[in-house]
């Protein structure tokens, strides 16, 4: 699930958003209300039930080979997404929804970009379209998931090591 050129997505468990408004969301760092999307890249970010902790790598331009074989593994790919076995029945019953936007009012924001923000009401092209099975868009996409009791030393090894990540919902990881 990935946006045509010149489109964003926005992913939601909702399936009757008509108008996106711009909004300060309750976990956001920024002041400033915004529509969140996210554009090709980033979408395997968001495969996931929106409470569920996800830790998540990736190989980048200042990865060293010793990083990428002792996080990721050898074979294993140049992605992975980590979650907890507690959330693996949400993720496998989820219904996630994504709604294809017009790209044309968002920018990127984040240093490196994280995702995509416009600071205009939008409304998507057409109705939500059913993700599906978040485990064969990770399988489609290369990407490796793998399940733990608890994200936090794995989480602790990504933040120190040379692989670029995303944290999304580590407030809802076990402690």
């Amino acid at each position: 699930m990935r946006p045509a050129a010149g489109e964003v997505l926005h992913f939601s468990e909702d399936p009757a958003i008509d108008r996106f408004e711009p909004h300060v969301a309750p976990t956001s760092r920024q002041s400033e209300p915004y529509v969140w999307a996210v554009g090709h890249d980033r979408c395997p970010d968001y495969w996931f039930p929106r409470a569920c902790p996800r830790a998540m790598a990736w190989t980048g331009p200042r990865t060293s080979e010793h990083d990428a074989l002792r996080i990721l593994g050898a074979g294993c790919g140049t992605r992975v997404h980590a979650v907890e076995y507690a959330w693996l029945k949400a993720i496998m019953d989820v219904r996630l929804y994504a709604y294809r936007l017009p790209a044309g009012t968002f920018e990127p924001i984040g240093d490196p970009p994280h995702a995509m923000v416009s600071t205009v009401p939008v409304t998507p092209l057409g109705p939500p379209e059913q993700v599906g099975d978040l485990f064969e868009l990770h399988e489609e996409a290369g990407i490796q998931l793998r399940v733990l009791d608890n994200l936090w030393p794995f989480w602790n090894e990504v933040t120190a090591s040379t692989l670029e990540f995303s944290g999304i919902r580590m407030r809802n990881a076990r402690r």
